[in-house]
């Protein structure tokens, strides 16, 4: 079997996130193994017996990594929604979302996916809702998706109700499905990130039809999910509004839930994006692509007279197609999608702060972001992360959090204190953390160029 997958006989072989590396306990076999309930009918033999014999598969969720088995959406789910809104480019699909339900802690935890794109391109990925189950019964939401039918009747046959609707970010990409997702439970409340806003104009959060029941508030122990869920709100003007986005703490399950602050690129695309998009993402690039993102002069001159014919076999197509979308949503122009195995190994499987958040967001925030990095790992002891993108659930602790923010540490030295023994022998900073990920500068050349436009425009701060 291929070095980081796990596979359960009988079921889908899911990516791995084995970013700590350590050997399973028993604990986590046990966490880790599948359960099967068998209710079979009455038969004559056997063989009646198997074919009327009804299975429910369930694949708990390792912490090493395993992926949760989807459950099927009701034959009468409608995937129907129409959406053709958004800034600078309308999200996709415009027409129709899939939904996909994972259950990540049994009766717990469960994870909503549906496909999210660039408008008029086949670039695409996943955005997640996360759903949890409070000790009063009812259920918390966490950045809504797409309400459809399928995905409403994916959530009410979970068996409850819905209590807390919560939008995590002031991000277009998941406040538009709000207010039309709280239409679809009037029962819930809404409780949303403070200083909302969008650009280039200004509109309330009324206009988008979210109605709040409460804004969150940094630490707040008011709240009614506060002896359960944890939070702690990021918020930092980097230009024309701030960049704000609130991370929670489920205490039961010891889970890191996140929007957009770190992700995890999976080797193999999400089960939700659309094989056609794939497809056409892996085969033969135009020409004003292959100008921008053919790669430096020595890739140039080692592939010249190759053919740049997509690859015959489907699935080597499918993953050629998903290396190219994860590249350009993480550069917008990568250095090179003709050949992008090296970018594309350079980023994926590992906790990582992506690089447009990093560079138009992040560096230009840097005490407010690690004020915020290290209250998370001083406070809460995690052991996975859920983002709403990308791969989770992510096995991550509070060192690969803190080393996935490493270039928030090299130029800020610790204060000077006593040394212990260990430390003396060894040296280093015992709050430093350890390498992280350093971006190709070859795929970094755009968007640090869009940086320094903007900065100069005035859109992010100098």
């Amino acid at each position: 079997m291929e070095r980081g997958l796990v596979s359960t006989r009988g079921l889908p072989t899911w990516p791995c996130t084995n970013l700590l590396r350590r050997q399973p306990s028993s604990r986590d076999s046990r966490r880790g193994s599948r359960v099967i309930q068998c209710r079979s009918t009455a038969a004559k033999t056997a063989k009646q017996q198997a074919r009327k014999e009804v299975v429910k598969k369930t694949v708990r969720i390792d912490r090493l990594g395993g992926r949760a088995k989807k459950q099927e959406a009701p034959a009468a789910g409608s995937r129907l929604y129409f959406n053709v809104t958004g800034f600078p480019f309308p999200l996709g699909p415009f027409l129709e979302r899939k939904t996909i339900r994972y259950e990540v802690e049994p009766d717990k935890i469960w994870l909503f996916e549906q496909e999210q794109g660039l408008g008029f391109s086949n670039v695409a990925t996943n955005v997640r809702m996360t759903v949890i189950k409070l000790q009063s019964g009812g259920l918390w939401v966490h950045a809504p998706v797409a309400p459809t039918r399928e995905c409403v009747a994916l959530i009410k046959e979970l068996g409850y109700p819905v209590e807390y609707i919560v939008l995590p970010t002031f991000a277009y990409e998941h406040k538009i499905f709000v207010g039309p997702f709280s239409r679809a439970f009037p029962g819930a409340e809404v409780h949303i990130a403070p200083r909302q806003w969008s650009w280039p104009v200004k509109l309330p959060p009324s206009f988008f039809g979210i109605f709040a029941t409460s804004t969150l508030k940094d630490s707040d122990q008011t709240t009614p999910w506060a002896a359960e869920i944890e939070q702690k709100v990021l918020s930092s003007s980097v230009g024309i509004g701030p960049y704000v986005e609130v991370a929670f703490f489920h205490k039961q399950t010891r889970t890191l839930l996140v929007t957009d602050a770190v992700i995890m690129v999976p080797s193999k695309p999400p089960e939700v994006v659309r094989p056609e998009a794939l497809l056409e993402a892996g085969g033969r690039l135009p020409a004003i692509i292959k100008a921008l993102c053919g790669g430096d002069e020595e890739e140039r001159a080692s592939t010249s007279g190759q053919s740049d014919a997509p690859p015959a076999d489907p699935k080597a197509r499918k993953n050629l197609g998903w290396k190219r979308m994860a590249l350009q949503i993480l550069y917008f122009v990568p250095g090179n999608l003709i050949n992008p195995d090296r970018s594309f190994r350079a980023v994926s499987q590992q906790l990582i702060v992506s690089p447009v958040v990093r560079t138009l967001v992040v560096n230009n925030s840097k005490a407010e972001v690690r004020a915020w990095v290290d209250a998370i790992t001083r406070e809460w002891n995690f052991r996975s992360i859920i983002p709403a993108h990308f791969a989770a659930p992510i096995f991550a602790g509070k060192e690969d959090f803190r080393r996935a923010f490493y270039f928030l540490y090299e130029a800020t030295a610790e204060p000077a204190r006593p040394a212990g023994l260990l430390q003396a022998v060894f040296g280093g900073v015992i709050n430093s953390p350890k390498k992280g990920v350093a971006f190709p500068q070859r795929d970094m050349r755009a968007l640090n160029g869009l940086e320094g436009f903007l900065k100069n425009a005035g859109v992010v701060n100098k």
